[in-house]
């Protein structure tokens, strides 16, 4: 089997898939608060578009898929897009990141359909703040999202964790706690310049060595640990004695693209091979007459994928040798 590589050596056996740009949330570090003019329905990829492309893409390593929106679960056909993918034989693990505002309604359906796993959008365990900082979400609809899915075994429940300073870096405490009595893995992530123009996201940006600043602070003891289930680059630890894990993804003080397996394929059909940086290519056209016209804008794609993001220089307000995406976050997929 052909392997998706690039000229730095890196093997991509895994994607993530937007399934739609739109979202019922406005969160602050993914949308502006006006909203975004929303792709119009016949923009976005079908259900057949999505397995048709996975079935390609099967045929060439890729084992893992993450589905991805804005938010996936506002998709109708949602639970035929994950049936579609899962009954691939190539597929090896189907996951979905949401805000779970209706994950209490689908997960059943979901897990039946074969979904292996899920990542829940969760960035303070205050409801007055939470609904601040989603601008609308209701903290218990998540809270019995995340029940119902421990219910139905999806496993392991990771809950995502936009660390943003000023606004929910006061919980940090609060969450380590929440992995004590629970098997999930609370996942910090760094605040990104994703679609910000100028630097005003340096505000909100807080490193993740603030994350055992503060378990040192409460005494508490943690160590590495390797048995999270994962695709992602979440660095793991556990609390001792605790049920539950916490992991650090830190793309903007110490980037991970030395080991960056992933493609992404946007809602209306772009394939881009880095998050950060504007090139995507369109291969919409191709995935249902000519696959291997796809498969060679695939590796156009990945041959020119750059060896960093470099977030970092952006951080130390230096030049960058690529331009940044347009996109913000929902019109991406994370």
């Amino acid at each position: 089997m052909q392997v998706l590589t690039d000229r730095f050596g890196r093997a991509h056996d895994y994607i993530r898939i937007s399934v739609t740009d739109r979202c019922n949330l406005r969160c602050v570090y993914c949308m502006p608060e006006e909203g975004l003019k929303f792709l119009p329905h016949e923009k976005v990829l079908s259900k057949d578009e999505i397995v048709d492309f996975m079935k390609i893409m099967a045929q060439f390593g890729i084992k893992k898929v993450r589905i991805t929106g804005g938010e996936p679960l506002l998709r109708t056909d949602i639970v035929d897009i994950v049936s579609g993918i899962a009954n691939i034989p190539e597929i090896e693990d189907v996951a979905i990141t949401t805000n779970a505002m209706y994950l209490n309604k689908k997960a059943e359906a979901l897990k039946e359909a074969g979904l292996s796993r899920i990542n829940v959008s969760l960035d303070s365990l205050q409801a007055d703040r939470f609904k601040e900082i989603t601008r609308g979400g209701r903290l218990q609809k998540v809270i019995d999202g995340i029940q119902k899915a421990e219910e139905v075994g999806l496993f392991p429940i990771k809950l995502n964790v936009v660390l943003i300073k000023g606004q929910n870096d006061d919980e940090i405490i609060d969450f380590l706690k929440f992995t004590k009595d629970k098997d999930i893995n609370i996942r910090f992530i760094e605040y990104m310049p994703i679609g910000h123009a100028g630097n005003s996201w340096k505000k909100k940006y807080l490193s993740l060595n603030t994350i055992f600043e503060a378990c040192n602070e409460a005494g508490f003891e943690y160590e590495p640990v390797d048995t999270v289930k994962g695709n992602g680059p979440s660095e793991n630890y556990r609390i001792k004695g605790a049920k539950g894990t916490f992991g650090l993804i830190h793309p903007v003080s110490s980037h991970f693209c030395a080991s960056c397996n992933r493609l992404r394929l946007t809602a209306d059909g772009y394939i881009k091979a880095c998050l950060y940086w504007d090139e995507e290519l369109n291969i919409r056209p191709y995935i249902q007459n000519n696959p291997e016209e796809l498969m060679k804008i695939v590796q156009q794609s990945i041959d020119n994928k750059p060896e960093s993001h470099e977030m970092a220089l952006k951080l130390q307000d230096e030049d960058t040798s690529h331009k940044p995406t347009w996109r913000r976050m929902s019109q991406i997929g994370g």
